[in-house]
């Protein structure tokens, strides 16, 4: 004979196999694509394998790869990179999102509980061959005015090299670019590396919270890896072509918790199942 439990507890098995079912399809299925691109602005999206960040967490720089400095000094990554370093990969001619970007650093780089120059430093490396150090010092200048001198210039180096060393470079942090014309099509996030020139961290967009900063650095400071979050904002947010914006995947994320209550609820069903009825007097 059945268990009392089990035979009441029917119904609701019932139940959790259709939700099961119906969440598993939610997951599975999407009315518009199979897979979803990588989280990037959608103004530098670019043929399959062509423009992306293959992330490289825990490998390390060449630090034997020279640079000029903004006064055409020729420098090298090891001479530059001996605190924990946020490394910006742009191009100093970008119409658009490279500025974003340099300028999301400017606006939180004052706000880092650390101290620059001592405790960590920046680098922004462009990935144009063709661009001078004098493109390199414009744009300095730029954002040191716009920091109002609230960060050290030393502590905020802006590189220019030669297509070797840059190809080298974006290699090794698994930057893709694509040159179309005078632009690039190209992703658009930083890269935090340990003084020893491993990397630890990305962090993806043109706006940075002071706070995360902090904490990559701290964690490059101690050689520790850091968790991206960019596979859960895969996760959460489709690419809408239509709009061309990213947009919260409500049916995916519902899914996910009716599948994580639903199971819940069945091991509860199971385990109050397997316990012994109680004897009477």
């Amino acid at each position: 004979m059945l268990n009392p439990m089990f035979r009441h507890s029917r119904l609701p098995l019932g139940w959790l196999i259709a939700l099961l079912f119906t969440a598993s399809v939610a997951l599975g299925s999407d009315p518009h694509e199979h897979r979803h691109p990588p989280l990037a602005p959608p103004e530098e999206r670019a043929p399959a394998g062509a423009v992306g960040l293959d992330e490289r967490l825990g490998d390390y720089l060449p630090l034997d790869l020279a640079f000029f400095d903004e006064q055409g000094e020729t420098v090298t990554l090891g001479e530059l990179i001996r605190t924990p370093t946020i490394i910006a990969p742009v191009y100093y001619q970008c119409p658009n999102v490279c500025n974003f970007l340099q300028e999301g650093l400017a606006a939180s780089l004052p706000k880092v509980r650390l101290q620059p120059g001592e405790q960590f430093q920046v680098l922004s490396i462009s990935f144009d061959e063709t661009e001078t150090p004098a493109w390199a010092r414009n744009v300095k200048g730029i954002h040191m005015t716009a920091m109002k001198n609230q960060f050290p210039e030393e502590a905020w180096r802006f590189l220019t090299g030669d297509a070797e060393n840059i190809a080298r470079f974006t290699e090794a942090i698994g930057y893709r670019f694509q040159r179309q014309g005078r632009d690039f099509l190209h992703p658009v996030a930083v890269v935090v590396v340990a003084p020893d020139g491993k990397i630890v961290r990305y962090l993806y967009g043109t706006s940075f919270l002071p706070m995360n900063l902090t904490l990559a650095l701290l964690e490059g400071a101690e050689g520790r890896v850091g968790v991206t979050v960019k596979r859960m904002l895969e996760f959460c947010f489709s690419y809408d072509a239509h709009q061309q914006t990213y947009v919260f995947n409500l049916l995916r994320v519902s899914a996910t918790v009716v599948i994580a209550t639903a199971l819940a609820l069945l091991a509860f069903l199971l385990l109050s199942g397997r316990k012994k009825p109680t004897s009477r007097g």
